[in-house]
């Protein structure tokens, strides 16, 4: 977690010039140090065993800056999620499957009922990409502004937020060009028929522009390879502008220079969506998605201010009304949105009141205690993975669903209407929460600690240690 170059530790004392003698053994000056930033790397309590056995080998001056870069390296260590807007990260998560799947055309030609739990809310379950939003804005505020506002480094920042997202979305990426390549493979061997005649948008272009995430930037207007990632797209450069931000008010002196640009960038990125362009409904995606995502995302910042003003004397069951009323009004917003579109555009402000509610009064009555149940967290946990594998297992499911014929359908929808619809919605989450453990164990984390840890041994991209704003 605490990963180093050992570049930046340079004994400059004269003092250390000295051989360090230890037993019998000599070593030198630079295998020490190159052991103590392995100890460094290995995380906090691993440098403390190795400050007790090896610092005092150091002149006062070394030992001093080895712990000096120990503590730079703590700066941009992201805080401990609240576990409850984890588990509510999962649960919106699902939400996207479930919409994706009761809408998708295959299934709606295959099913002549739909599935059982088929409702208004799941219909408008896309919407709930904008809780993601809200939800990454309140998440970076509380760990880059809240308590490291002033030692903060733009270079650190974007390296972290690379490797966390960029390893999913890559590995995605080739699983998807891997199944092209072998789906034109197969129809060129006659193997399987090839699909009405369609502009092809998973093309090389596309391809290109999804490596370097601008595939929803306005350079293309489809979505194409794997279609959620558009808003993984817009988010990444969310983050170099949030990150600029901070910058800015940390070069200026002043946390207020920051809220007063996230306001200004939430309300114009909203009012460019609702009057400017005129959308009916909030829901950009591959043109104007980078608008949407300054909306709700810039909201979360402000979110986070807006919770240190909320009173908290009260009761855990005041509390806990407080949050059942706002998750209501949330969940009213996104019914209404198959009604009424333009109501979509209070979803990102419901998404944060609920929210902030929840960050206010972890001490509430029912919801914190519901939402931090295992299953809720572990759920939570996965939710990038099922947000980003889910469009694949879908699109294999497509293909399963042609292959098993009308007629074993036909038989199970003649047992009960909605069946072999239900069947399919729920074996599908069940594969996607297999895969997503498997992505996430694999990619999310050993991934992105192998791109952390070569963006930071890299000179190009490691930068010094952030220093406080003057």
């Amino acid at each position: 977690m605490f990963s180093v170059n050992a570049s930046k530790i340079r004994l400059r004392n004269a003092g250390t010039q000295a051989i360090v003698r230890r037993n019998a053994g000599v070593t030198d000056r630079d295998n020490l140090i190159a052991a103590q930033v392995r100890e460094i790397r290995a995380g906090a309590p691993a440098f403390q065993r190795c400050q007790r056995a090896q610092c005092h080998l150091l002149t006062d001056a070394a030992a001093q800056e080895i712990r000096g870069v120990y503590v730079a390296t703590q700066v941009h260590q992201e805080k401990e999620h609240v576990l409850s807007l984890d588990s509510i990260r999962g649960i919106a998560a699902v939400t996207v499957v479930v919409h994706h799947v009761i809408r998708m055309p295959t299934f709606l030609a295959a099913f002549s009922t739909p599935p059982w739990i088929e409702c208004t809310y799941f219909r408008a379950g896309g919407f709930l990409v904008d809780l993601f939003f809200v939800l990454s804005g309140m998440v970076m505020s509380m760990s880059y502004v809240q308590s490291d506002f002033g030692r903060f480094s733009l270079r650190e920042f974007m390296v972290r937020r690379f490797a966390r997202i960029y390893p999913l979305h890559f590995v995605m990426l080739i699983v998807l060009l891997l199944f092209r390549l072998l789906r034109i493979g197969l129809v060129t061997l006659g193997v399987i028929a090839a699909m009405p005649a369609v502009f092809e948008v998973n093309n090389a272009y596309s391809f290109i522009l999804n490596v370097f995430l601008l595939h929803s930037l306005g350079f293309l207007d489809y979505l194409n390879w794997n279609a959620p990632s558009w808003s993984i797209s817009v988010e990444f450069y969310t983050y170099l502008v949030f990150g600029l931000v901070v910058l800015a008010a940390q070069r200026l002196g002043s946390v207020r220079w920051l809220y007063a640009s996230a306001a200004v960038l939430a309300v114009a990125s909203w009012l460019a969506l609702a009057v400017w362009i005129g959308r009916e409904e909030i829901g950009a995606q591959y043109d104007f998605g980078i608008l949407r995502c300054f909306a709700s995302f810039f909201l979360g910042v402000l979110t986070v201010k807006a919770v240190s003003y909320v009173p908290r004397a009260m009761s855990p069951a005041a509390k806990g009304a407080i949050q059942f009323a706002a998750l209501l009004v949330a969940l009213v917003n996104v019914c209404f949105i198959e009604a009424w579109p333009w109501i979509s555009y209070l979803a990102p402000l419901t998404f944060s009141v609920f929210l902030g509610s929840l960050l206010a009064f972890p001490d509430a009555a029912v919801l914190p205690r519901l939402l931090v149940m295992k299953p809720l967290v572990w759920v939570g946990k996965r939710s990038y993975s099922i947000y980003m594998v889910h469009a694949f297992v879908i699109l294999l499911a497509e293909y399963g669903v042609r292959a098993f014929g009308h007629r074993p359908i036909a038989w199970l929808e003649s047992i009960y209407p909605g069946l072999p619809a239900t069947l399919n919605l729920f074996a599908l989450i069940a594969v996607v929460l297999v895969a997503s453990d498997f992505t996430y164990r694999r990619v999310e984390l050993q991934g992105g600690k192998l791109v952390r840890r070569w963006l930071q041994d890299n000179r190009f991209f490691a930068g010094a240690p952030a220093t406080n704003s003057t």
